[in-house]
């Protein structure tokens, strides 16, 4: 099979939209699925919250790339916690911003989708 410069062209003038559009999905599936199914589990497991979760966490990966919102999700977790190491994780700067870009994300989301 011979691709015609036309085919070849078509596919290079994709390939910066595809990695572009992998930027701003770069939240793996299962970190997607388990916001959806807490969130659904808050909310009511309907098919319209389905909806509705689904968008949030659209909407929150577009605004806070997947690393920055795995580390605010770890800082909420270790404040759960009970011990003299994770009081690191209570007070601070660092820990305070990243939690405040999580909440922003998360009013963001709330308003467009719910």
């Amino acid at each position: 099979m011979t691709w015609g410069p036309g085919l070849a062209a078509a596919v290079a003038a994709c390939l910066p939209l595809a990695a572009a559009a992998q930027g701003v999905n770069d939240y793996p599936t299962a970190a997607r699925a388990e916001y959806v199914m807490t969130c659904m589990a808050t909310n009511g497991e309907t098919p319209e919250m389905l909806e509705r979760c689904s968008c949030a966490i659209d909407n929150i990966a577009a605004v806070l790339p997947h690393d920055r919102y795995v580390g605010a999700e770890t800082v909420l977790r270790m404040r759960q916690t009970t011990g003299e190491r994770a009081g690191m994780f209570r007070t601070g700067a660092l820990p305070d911003a990243m939690i405040a870009d999580l909440r922003r994300a998360e009013a963001e989301a709330e308003i467009l989708c719910f």
